[in-house]
């Protein structure tokens, strides 16, 4: 059984790296790779309630994820459509590709820990389309979005969900993680993105604008509250769910409902093909819904991994390879741009107790460094890569021949920079 979960799961993963070549979409064979590993281990087990109670337990933790990528989505293609993030795009008026490369990139790296790195992901990306017209340009842009959003939320408690999880499991304490990850997280940003500019030349052209916004005469009055509402809503999720202990995707629903309700009042009065236009049914047609079942998928095959116990042989087996805790940790990270981060650290918390590593020992905060930026090394490795794969329709392969290697240095660099401040600091 595990031999077949195991074959089917690199079969599938091969299939979603091959999509251009096999012209197959990577949903596609994401969702037949997440349900065929579930019917193989629920064939060839005795205890069928068993598993089928598993699934039922890892489709609710799944469905949080879901929930969360498509309320956010929805959120910023309102903001879109009511030329919100134009505001934005207008304010920033650097056009050399090098400064404007620097600028996205800090924007970037300090809105994750505020927002979490999938929702700045989505944020950035949108916003980049109103700046780079350029697609071979804005594919770099994305490339060092995903490695900043994925660096910044790393330093934050509320920036990743790894970095959440470890949090709430009393492994790391707030202020100790902003602390000791911030110098890390910004090097393993920095050094790709000094690569990357010292590539780019000359300046950008902004796209332009799509006849249809005009259609819509929106007032600037109109136009602030979208966007001042939008942003607000994403910013307050991690408050939300400090203060009220819900999961974030609660958080994300009922701020859509909220911003739902307010645009529903500001067109009341527009007729239905305008009001349509603006309105969150079209919002949720534009969204992309195969990133959305991607996302379904992989992570259907993923848990299918840590219900049979794969996950934590592995750990366990990388362990006693590797008797120093380090070499695990970083092992861990470059493994989480494999498979998600999420049931490797959950495997890992459930390898060692807080007994044997007590409360922001180094272990833990280097475990939430190297599970949070280690996602960069591959586009399929984070929930900011996939987002971004999806929405700017990235290639594995290309992420892979101009991104990879830089977010590999930038990964170790970031983490020789913490080893060393913990010498230092001993």
């Amino acid at each position: 059984m595990i031999i077949a979960i195991i074959t089917i799961f690199v079969f599938g993963y091969l299939a979603i790296t091959l999509e251009h070549g096999i012209k197959i979409n990577k949903a596609a064979s994401a969702l037949v790779t997440g349900a065929l590993c579930w019917t193989v281990y629920i064939t060839l087990t005795d205890g069928k309630e068993e598993v089928a109670h598993q699934l039922t337990e890892h489709l609710g933790e799944i469905s949080e994820i879901l929930f969360f990528l498509l309320g956010a989505m929805t959120i910023v293609e309102l903001i879109d459509v009511h030329d919100g993030f134009n505001i934005i795009s207008a304010k920033i008026q650097q056009t050399n590709k090098r400064k404007l490369l620097w600028i996205i990139s800090f924007i970037t790296f300090f809105l994750s820990p505020i927002i979490d790195n999938l929702t700045t992901t989505i944020v950035m990306i949108s916003l980049i389309r109103k700046l780079i017209d350029d697609h071979e340009d804005r594919l770099l842009f994305t490339g060092i979005i995903v490695i900043a959003s994925n660096a910044g939320g790393a330093w934050s408690p509320i920036g990743d969900v790894t970095t959440t999880m470890l949090w709430i499991g009393d492994q790391i304490t707030a202020g100790n993680i902003i602390l000791r990850l911030f110098l890390p997280s910004l090097i393993c940003l920095v050094i790709p993105l000094i690569a990357i500019s010292l590539k780019m030349k000359g300046t950008v052209s902004k796209p332009i604008q799509p006849e249809n916004h005009k259609l819509s005469e929106l007032s600037p009055r109109q136009q602030y509250i979208v966007l001042g509402t939008g942003l607000l809503i994403l910013i307050l999720v991690p408050v939300f769910k400090t203060i009220t202990h819900l999961p974030p995707y609660m958080g994300i629903i009922i701020g859509l409902g909220i911003l739902w309700i307010i645009t529903e009042i500001m067109h009341g009065d527009k007729d239905e093909s305008e009001k349509g236009f603006l309105s969150v049914s079209h919002a949720l047609q534009k969204i992309d819904s195969p990133s959305i079942l991607f996302f379904l998928g992989i992570l259907l095959a993923v848990a299918a991994l840590q219900s049979t116990g794969i996950l934590n042989s592995a750990a366990r087996q990388m362990s006693a390879s590797f008797p120093n805790e380090n070499i695990v940790v970083l092992c861990t990270g470059l493994l989480s741009s494999i498979v998600d981060n999420v049931p490797l650290v959950a495997g890992v918390q459930g390898m060692y107790d807080l007994s044997q590593y007590p409360t922001d020992h180094s272990f833990w905060v280097f475990l939430a460094y190297a599970t949070g930026t280690g996602g960069s090394v591959l586009i399929i490795g984070s929930a900011a890569g996939v987002a971004a794969m999806g929405m700017e329709k990235i290639r594995f392969f290309w992420y892979l021949k101009r991104i990879s290697l830089l977010a590999l240095i930038g990964y170790f660099s970031g983490a020789g920079i913490y080893l060393l401040q913990q010498y230092l600091l001993k």
